[in-house]
C-alpha cells in the first residue's frame, strides 16, 4: 500500500450553503440534535482585507468575490460537524440546492437505529421522505437505507446496518 499524501487524520466537516441560516440552524437542532459551536457573520467583503493580489477576502478565500455572508458549524451526534453558509442574495442565483444528478450535488448520512421510527418522526416534522431499499446482495447485504429532504430541499440519507 502506498503512503498517504496528505496523511489525513480525519474528515472535519462538510459544508453546504443554505437560503436562510436560522431556521436550518433550529431545525438541525431540534430535530438531530445538533449543537452549535459557533456563529458568525454577517461578514462583507468590502469590510475585510485584501489579499497580497489586491483580491477581495471572498473572492481569495472563498471564489465568490464582493460576498456577504454569515455562517454556522454544528456538531452532530458522534461528533460529525456540518458548516452553513448564508451569502447574501446575488442576482440570478439559485436559491434552491442542486439535486441529486447535478455536479456538485451532496447529501449527508445518516446512521439511525431504526429506519421506521427515524422516517416516521423526519416525516411529521416536514421532510419529504424517498424511497427505501434494502439490500438482499452485495457488500451492503442487510443494510437499509432511505433518502430524504429537509424542509429546504437539502438531501440526507438515513442507514440502517444489521446488528
Amino acid at each position: 500500500m502506498n503512503a498517504p499524501l496528505l496523511n489525513i487524520r480525519k474528515v472535519e466537516h462538510v459544508s453546504w450553503t443554505v437560503a436562510k441560516l436560522e431556521p436550518v440552524i433550529d431545525f438541525y437542532v431540534e430535530i438531530f440534535g445538533a449543537r452549535i459551536l459557533y456563529q458568525i457573520g454577517p461578514l462583507d467583503s468590502t469590510h475585510m482585507p485584501r489579499d497580497a493580489a489586491g483580491r477581495d477576502w471572498t473572492s481569495a478565500h472563498l471564489g465568490i468575490a464582493m460576498a456577504r455572508f454569515s455562517l454556522a458549524m454544528l456538531e452532530f451526534p458522534g461528533g460529525f460537524k456540518v458548516e452553513l453558509f448564508h451569502y447574501a442574495p446575488q442576482p440570478g442565483a439559485n436559491q434552491e440546492p442542486l439535486s441529486s444528478g447535478q455536479v456538485g450535488s451532496h447529501h449527508l448520512g445518516l446512521e439511525v437505529d431504526n429506519l421506521e421510527i427515524a422516517t416516521a418522526f423526519l416525516a411529521a416534522r416536514g421532510c419529504t421522505m424517498l424511497d427505501c431499499i434494502a439490500m438482499d446482495s452485495g457488500p451492503t447485504v442487510g443494510s437499509r437505507f432511505c433518502y430524504f429532504q429537509d424542509p429546504w430541499k437539502n438531501i440526507f440519507e438515513l442507514v440502517e446496518h444489521p446488528r
